[in-house]
């Protein structure tokens, strides 16, 4: 099956052609999927995208009349997709619905430790010969009380990791995880969750309903001082109300490996530019926010696993006209 592999980087190259094995002809491009950029498929009959390639209806509509039949998503995500669109042009959707859970969970527990010890910010100093302690206060995370949005295998994993810590968990989730509880932790309503916890970390998809779910009114009803951890979707977040929440105290660190309009910036070295997104430069002045490029899935274990669900994906498509693991427009709803 020829396939056209878009938003591409070198590592993808690796991963993908061990997982292929030379069975379909994987063409690589490292441009974007848009409107603008169908073309570059040339005479492939799906496409291969990641999380920032744009699939609306009128890309679709492109990708159709090329005669696709296939968008494989290397990623659990796929609110970047109009899925009633693809359903109209008969165009199936498939996913990697779990790849290493714990990578995600890990990366989230990178970020809280960071920020609680202030590692960044003592790297730096110790780098310039600035061994002074003042400023780097943390906490214990023992006897903390830790709040997760969403139960799913991700926040069933930083549940665990929390737990290990000796932390209490509390969980929100419209459909309630049996394995949360039985590891000790427990579900509790979303503005009780916002109230208790000393740490909140987002594990929920992107969905109309969780878009902003952290907003101005989600946030004043947080402790003051609060953590708040993102390696969901960015939009989960409104940024410009976190924002007001790091002005005014009421957020005392966040860390986030997301952002509302990562599309222009995550991935690429932007090094020699200037950041022409004004929130995303307002962000990077906190002492007390710390962001990473959307690199909580970057494991060579995980990687392996993208590789291999993607792959499958494609192949099931072309022997039987359905993906292993397709997403159906139902999930929007």
């Amino acid at each position: 099956m020829k396939v056209g592999v878009f938003g591409t980087k070198p590592y993808d190259h690796t991963f993908l052609d061990a997982a292929n094995a030379g069975r379909h002809a994987l063409r690589y491009l490292e441009p974007h999927l848009t409107h603008e950029t169908v073309a570059l498929a040339g005479d492939a009959t799906a496409v291969c995208t990641f999380v920032n390639d744009t699939l609306d209806r009128p890309t679709l509509a492109a990708l159709a009349a090329q005669g696709m039949k296939l968008v494989a998503l290397r990623c659990a995500g796929f609110n970047q997709v109009d899925l009633a669109a693809a359903r109209d042009l008969g165009i199936a959707v498939a996913r990697v619905p779990g790849y290493s859970p714990h990578a995600i969970a890990e990366h989230a527990l990178a970020l809280i430790l960071s920020l609680d010890r202030n590692i960044h910010r003592a790297w730096a100093r110790v780098r310039e010969g600035n061994f002074a302690l003042d400023g780097l206060l943390g906490f214990n995370l023992h006897g903390r009380t830790v709040g997760i949005v969403g139960t799913g295998e991700i926040g069933l994993a930083t549940a665990g990791i929390m737990r290990g810590f000796g932390c209490e968990v509390l969980a929100f989730d419209p459909a309630p995880n049996p394995a949360l509880t039985q590891s000790g932790g427990t579900y509790v309503d979303l503005d009780a969750l916002l109230a208790r916890s000393d740490i909140i970390t987002l594990h929920c998809p992107l969905t109309p309903v969780t878009r902003h779910l952290i907003d101005a009114a989600a946030i004043a009803q947080m402790k003051h001082g609060v953590m708040l951890i993102n390696t969901s979707r960015g939009a989960v977040i409104d940024t410009r109300a976190v924002i007001a929440g790091l002005k005014s105290g009421c957020i005392g660190y966040l860390g986030l490996d997301v952002y509302e309009e990562e599309g222009d910036l995550f991935f690429e070295n932007l090094s020699d530019q200037t950041i022409q997104d004004d929130v995303f430069a307002r962000l990077l002045t906190f002492p007390n926010v710390l962001i990473t490029g959307h690199q909580a899935f970057f494991t060579s274990d995980a990687m392996t696993a993208i590789a291999a669900t993607t792959i499958a994906n494609i192949t099931s498509f072309e022997e039987t006209g359905q993906p292993l693991h397709p997403v159906a427009v139902e999930r929007v709803a």
